[in-house]
């Protein structure tokens, strides 16, 4: 592994620490070490919770992709706030990180629907996500539909599908020790433009 308890400790800043830990998962994870639960809260103030996939990570923030029409496109257009959680059961670490949202530029998210299997492009026109389905025939009747309307040249990304970028305002590393005495490295701040601070919180 890249990163042992001392940098652990010593670490001033989390995009770093977040590379190496992430970068250890890619080598240890069977399926998907980029997968993180990903919390909104709805009009109610109830919250919701799903697996997601992290698709880019910089100093500005994490990104991933979805249907903005779907529940939690909703939730995080409404509110404009989201928590995601990446858990490592091979490395017995966990990564919790809360900020605001924003929308990713449309340079960026036709760069990332172009790179996408092309029946993952059409999947994004056929799915009306989060909304009832009266059949598996029907989705397997829009998938047709849409498969025949872009059967040649490029296929657009529809307006409704973009991403979303969480903004860091908290980020906390959890690693496992024995007798759950584990170590938890708090990273913090007040927006996403101010600098950074840094604590150690009892397990």
């Amino acid at each position: 592994m890249s990163e042992n308890n001392d940098d652990f400790t010593a670490a001033t800043e989390p995009f770093r620490l977040f590379a190496d830990w992430l970068q250890d998962a890619t080598q240890s994870e069977l399926n998907d070490p980029n997968a993180l639960a990903l919390a909104t809260v709805d009009e109610s103030g109830m919250p919701n919770v799903r697996m997601v996939l992290l698709k880019g990570f910089d100093e500005t923030g994490f990104v991933f992709y979805t249907n903005y029409e779907s529940q939690k496109g909703r939730e995080i257009l409404s509110s404009h706030k989201a928590a995601m959680c990446f858990h490592w059961k091979s490395l017995r670490r966990q990564i919790r990180i809360r900020g605001i949202v924003e929308k990713v530029s449309d340079e960026e998210a036709d760069a990332y629907y172009r790179s996408r299997p092309r029946g993952s492009r059409i999947g994004a026109w056929a799915s009306k996500q989060s909304r009832p389905l009266e059949s598996r025939f029907a989705l397997e009747k829009a998938v047709a539909e849409y498969t025949a309307r872009f059967a040649i040249g490029e296929i657009p990304r529809p307006d409704y599908w973009s991403g979303f970028r969480i903004r860091p305002t908290y980020i906390e590393f959890w690693h496992d020790r024995p007798f759950r005495l584990h170590d938890r490295l708090i990273f913090q701040r007040a927006t996403p433009e101010s600098p950074w601070t840094i604590q150690k919180f009892y397990p």
